[in-house]
């Protein structure tokens, strides 16, 4: 790839010069990329209609999808959201550092920035730059990752630039270079507003535990597995799609797993794997329920194919998605953490005939 930046904006070296420029472009209600202790960002003025407005069309995807926000520390969070006791232990343990907490906000940012059930996530990044900026703007900023919906993780400007359109470069005002960043993982997202048990929606480097894993001695246990997972992710329903990517050999109970997710979510009908059809479509009859079920064992692209499949409609309409032979797309459903809750099941052959090694975490 051919890494000459085409000259379309304003693109200025990171320095400490830089910082008062970046803060006068956001008070201006201008969209600048910037780099954080994870990716480069794209942050407007949260508190700006216009400029949350003039972000949604860069990144292509429908208002109302929410975005995070960078404050300075726990005080400055305060002023948006409220913060229980496991956020605070939270705030405590990791930050600053790349993770996101999300709590119930408090409207005080633009329309388009909290979520559609009012909650709102929080970052306090570690990474000076972005800390004098925000010190200096004294406003929150947003903090979502710099690609456009899909996209590949941005590294470097051109990950960016070389991977948009041209209109979505005349969205941009000002890029602030630092380089090829480390190719770290995007933000831990963690929910704390359901009760009192923080909830991983997305895993970056942050860990709060380990892996998760247990022996499964019968295609029940399996079937088991799925409605606690189930259980204990179906709050998130109606608000972000939930997807479950199953990976594991042939006959080792990917489709078992299925079935014990259909079955957690009411469905009557028998769950078949969809490996001609690429595509099964079930509903419960009594609690509404739609479980897309997908298969890319047979699929010749299977990145290409997966799309095809709608994928990205079935993620905005937040969708709950099971798709075995995961690992063949592993990439792409990378692609889909952002907007999706991705709960990544490997199951292995364990040492007896029923015996299976069943570990799960979210992506």
């Amino acid at each position: 790839m051919n890494d000459k930046i085409p000259i379309v904006m304003k693109i200025i070296k990171e320095n400490k010069k830089a910082t008062n420029i970046v803060v006068k472009s956001l008070s201006e209600g201008k969209l600048v990329f910037m780099a954080s202790e994870t990716v480069y960002i794209a942050a407007v003025d949260a508190t700006n209609l216009e400029a949350v407005k003039k972000l949604v069309l860069f990144k292509n995807r429908p208002f109302g999808k929410p975005f995070s926000i960078g404050v300075i520390d726990i005080s400055m969070a305060k002023n948006y959201v409220e913060i229980n006791n496991t956020a605070n232990k939270i705030y405590k343990r990791f930050l600053p550092g790349p993770v996101t907490v999300i709590s119930k906000g408090k409207h005080k940012v633009a329309s388009g920035v909290e979520a559609e059930n009012g909650t709102l996530g929080i970052r306090i990044p570690d990474y000076k730059f972005f800390q004098e900026v925000i010190k200096k703007f004294k406003k929150p900023i947003t903090t979502t990752s710099a690609n456009a919906s899909y996209q590949k993780r941005p590294y470097k400007l051109t990950d960016i630039l070389d991977n948009i359109s041209e209109k979505q470069k005349g969205l941009i005002d000002l890029m602030i270079d630092a380089g090829e960043l480390p190719h770290n993982e995007p933000s831990t997202v963690i929910d704390t507003t359901i009760d009192d048990t923080p909830i991983v929606l997305r895993q970056g480097d942050i860990k709060l535990k380990d892996k998760n894993e247990i022996l499964s001695r019968s295609e029940e246990n399996t079937q088991n597995l799925a409605k606690e997972l189930w259980q204990k992710y179906e709050d998130f329903k109606g608000k972000r799609a939930l997807i479950f990517a199953l990976e594991g050999k042939m006959g080792v109970g990917k489709t078992q797993f299925v079935k014990g997710l259909a079955r957690a979510m009411g469905i009557d009908e028998i769950i078949t794997s969809p490996s001609y059809d690429l595509e099964y479509v079930y509903e419960s009859k009594i609690k509404k329920n739609k479980l897309v079920h997908m298969d890319t064992w047979r699929m010749i692209n299977p990145t290409e194919e997966i799309i095809n499949l709608d994928t990205k409609k079935l993620i905005n309409d937040k969708s709950i998605i099971a798709i075995e032979w995961a690992d063949r797309i592993v990439d792409t459903i990378r692609t889909f953490a952002e907007d999706a809750i991705v709960v990544w099941v490997k199951i292995n052959y364990g040492n007896n005939t029923n015996d299976r090694i069943i570990s799960w975490g979210v992506i």
